[in-house]
């Protein structure tokens, strides 16, 4: 968790919502003040967090170090086949979010996979190290 926190600067959120009570909008509100670049994909909206939102993986203009999803497990292996697609290089799977075939697919493609994980609850309990890694102190 520590190598992709330190190793990604722009996260796609797939799945980011709308509602601010909901965690798909609160987690990337929380992770983009932390300073990540945060890449809205839903094709319900237009913009979020002030920032353009996108239909889907294929259609970001840039890369993406790690896709976050925030959608239900039946949706998962496609949104893996997109950041397969897109050469991210982690994924990571929201709190009470499992797909082990399609991680297994993104792992053999290469990419890194968190599962069933909140990456707020991670960079707020690994704040310390990632603070220490970016001074070049770890």
């Amino acid at each position: 968790m520590l190598e992709i926190l330190r190793e990604s600067s722009v996260l796609a959120v797939v799945g980011l919502s709308s509602k601010p009570d909901r965690a798909g909008y609160y987690v990337p509100a929380y992770m983009q003040r932390a300073g990540y670049t945060i890449l809205p994909v839903n094709p319900a909206l237009d913009h979020a967090l002030g920032v353009r939102a996108f239909a889907d993986l294929q259609d970001v203009p840039q890369p993406v170090d790690c896709v976050l999803i925030f959608r239900r497990p039946e949706f998962v292996p496609a949104v893996v086949e997109q950041a397969i697609a897109i050469k991210a290089r982690y994924i990571w799977m929201q709190l009470g979010i499992r797909s082990e075939p399609a991680a297994q697919k993104a792992r053999a493609a290469g990419l890194r996979v968190i599962m069933d994980a909140c990456i707020m609850v991670e960079h707020r309990r690994l704040a310390n190290r990632l603070d220490e890694a970016r001074r070049g102190m770890s």
